[in-house]
Order: structure tokens, then C-alpha cells, then sequence
């Protein structure tokens, strides 16, 4: 059974200018080609454009719906490279409390995990001068 990984990228959304590509069709044409190219190079197979919505914010509470285009690109991976994926959610859980439970009570995070230390009791920075409206003195 063949296992792949899989790479998206955005779609180009303009051509690039260059000396002989003529009209909009062929700079987009040869954005796209350089996309295409620099990802066989890599290894990666192009599959497929896709146009996928997505729901983006629009001012502070507003949200509106755009269309992302994207490309999808796939390579094989070679058995044993890689780390193994597990079956189900439970192996997965599973698998994280293994990983947490060397440090349980202990208060030492794992390691890649940040300590956020304890809160300060030291009273917060004050200004230089009283805060308000500025006066000539």
C-alpha cells in the first residue's frame, strides 16, 4: 500500500511580467508553469485546483465568504519514514498521556512545552507623570 503526504499551495491570483509573455492568459499561464515546476523538482506530484470557501472576517464583528483557489500537490513517502500514525482517537489519546505522564505533579513541563511560571505579585510599571490631558506648567 503506497502512503502519500500531501503539499496545498495557493493558486497564483495575477500573472508575472515577463518580456515576451503577451496578455494576461500567457503571464498567468507562466506564473502557474513556475509553480508547477519548482514542486516536480521537489518531488511533488501536481493532483489537482481546487476552489474551496472560506469564511474571512470583514471589519470588527463582520464576516464575509471569499473563494480560495488552491493547488494540490501529493508525494509518495517511503515506508518507515516518518512517524507512524495511529488507528483511532483513542490511540492518540492514549499516546499523549503516555508522553504527559513522566512530569504528572511534578510542575516541569514537557520538553517544547513553555513554562508560564507562576503570576507576579509586583506591582505593574508606573508613569512618569500623572495620566490626563497635558498641561503647561
Amino acid at each position: 500500500m503506497s502512503v502519500y503526504e500531501y503539499r496545498v499551495l495557493p493558486a497564483p491570483e495575477r500573472g508575472k511580467r515577463v518580456k515576451g509573455a503577451n496578455g494576461a492568459a500567457d503571464r498567468f499561464a507562466l506564473a502557474l508553469t513556475e509553480i508547477l515546476n519548482a514542486m516536480a523538482a521537489e518531488g511533488w506530484e501536481y493532483q489537482r485546483a481546487e476552489s474551496l470557501p472560506c469564511s474571512e472576517r470583514k471589519g470588527l464583528t463582520g464576516r464575509i465568504e471569499v473563494t480560495q483557489n488552491l493547488l494540490v500537490f501529493r508525494r509518495a513517502r517511503m515506508p518507515g519514514e516518518g512517524r507512524a500514525l495511529p488507528d483511532s482517537p483513542e490511540a492518540i489519546a492514549a499516546a499523549a498521556a503516555a508522553s504527559l505522564a513522566g512530569f504528572a505533579g511534578r510542575g516541569v513541563p514537557p520538553a517544547g512545552v513553555p513554562s508560564l511560571g507562576a503570576p507576579s505579585r509586583a506591582p505593574g510599571p508606573r508613569p512618569g507623570r500623572p495620566l490626563g490631558p497635558a498641561r503647561d506648567d
